[in-house]
């Protein structure tokens, strides 16, 4: 009988300086010759751990990040996942049974990058953040598909803890406006955006409003930490 070890795989969103959503991926070398392939952050569980205690450990592991917010999102299991010949190159290298299958959970975060300087260990040769259409097209494994599906389950369902995570804890709704708009990559009518945001429970309104602006002022609200 065969044995099925689980994985977990972390899809780390970042925003940089220009507000532009990138993704962090680690390189490693994949076979003898020294060849480098890309990857998001991932690895085996360990026996004795839970997945989102092994999620915030191998994360730390390969690229130092440290009390990020992670959302399970997803768990893969095609069982030709693992099969392909650079991917098993690179399990011969690492693994003792690199011909089992593997079984992975997707995790997300939303992080501003500024906040979170990735440094490489472990197997990774280095940790990068890249720009979401600068992505290689042969990923480790399945992990273009991984991307993808952290992408939709963010679009849809635009979690407001990792949303949380990018703003300051008070805000204008300008502001969450921008974030959703560059989540969604399309641009929301302000009146319908607002209407909708004040359906959200977690949203309050303050009685506090911007200082030093040119322009009147606006409210600010914030998050509601006990409900998320």
């Amino acid at each position: 009988m065969s044995l099925i070890n689980l994985s977990v795989d972390c899809v780390i969103l970042g925003f940089d300086d220009d507000q532009k959503l990138k993704i962090l991926l680690i390189k490693k070398v994949i076979n003898k010759k020294g060849d480098i392939q890309y990857a998001i952050p991932g690895d085996l569980l360990d026996n004795d751990e839970d997945l989102l205690s092994g999620a915030k450990r191998i994360l730390k592991n390969l690229t130092s990040l440290n009390n990020l917010y992670l959302k399970q999102f997803k768990a893969f299991g095609d069982p030709f996942r693992t099969k392909d010949v650079k991917d098993q190159s690179w399990l011969n290298m690492y693994r003792k049974n690199p011909k089992e299958r593997v079984v992975t959970v997707g995790y997300l975060s939303l992080v501003k990058m500024e906040d979170y300087v990735p440094q490489a260990s472990s197997f990774a040769l280095d940790a990068e953040w890249i720009d979401l259409d600068k992505i290689p097209e042969d990923l480790a494994f399945d992990h273009n598909e991984i991307i993808s599906s952290g992408l939709r389950y963010l679009r849809t369902q635009l979690d407001h803890k990792i949303i949380s995570n990018l703003l300051p804890s008070k805000f204008t709704l300008s502001q969450l406006q921008y974030i959703y708009e560059i989540l969604l990559d399309e641009k929301l009518d302000k009146r319908n955006f607002r209407k909708n945001i004040s359906k959200i429970s977690v949203i309050k309104k303050t009685k506090e409003k911007q200082e030093g602006v040119a322009h009147k002022p606006a409210y600010l609200y914030t998050y509601e930490k006990e409900k998320l």
